[in-house]
């Protein structure tokens, strides 16, 4: 299925969606994306579908996402087949994003926000076996 389309074919917001070599399942969201509901489980079906019966550590890139709805923000507190969950941004905003969500909401699995990609990785070797 196409990462940009959701199962009811609209748009997902979802610019792709892989595993990366070392085994973490990369989402990339669209740019300037503002995240709703329909959009927030498509991602999350998604996730669950390429994932399969495994849980497995997540890199959510979403340095160039917009804004996250309150509706969006709940469906992401529900478990999903992730692990582990690492948000990586670019910006002050990125931050305040998943700071908000994190703090207000419980993440399904250990998930914390970085800037660093190679660190978002080793953090997530780490969340991801249960260390």
């Amino acid at each position: 299925m196409d990462p940009q389309q959701s199962p009811d074919g609209t748009d997902s917001g979802i610019s792709s969606l892989s595993f990366d070599e070392s085994g973490v399942l990369r989402l990339v969201w669209d740019r300037g994306v503002d995240i709703d509901a329909p959009q927030a489980e498509a991602a999350m079906a998604r996730v669950n579908e390429t994932a399969g019966p495994d849980r497995v550590p997540l890199l959510i890139d979403m340095a160039t996402t917009s804004s996250v709805s309150r509706s969006a923000r709940a469906v992401f507190a529900r478990p999903c087949a992730a692990a582990a969950i690492a948000l990586l941004g670019a910006s002050a905003v990125d931050r305040v994003l998943a700071n908000f969500f994190l703090g207000v909401y419980k993440a399904p699995c250990p998930t914390k926000f970085f800037t660093d990609e190679a660190r978002a990785r080793a953090w997530l070797a780490e969340a991801a076996d249960g260390r």
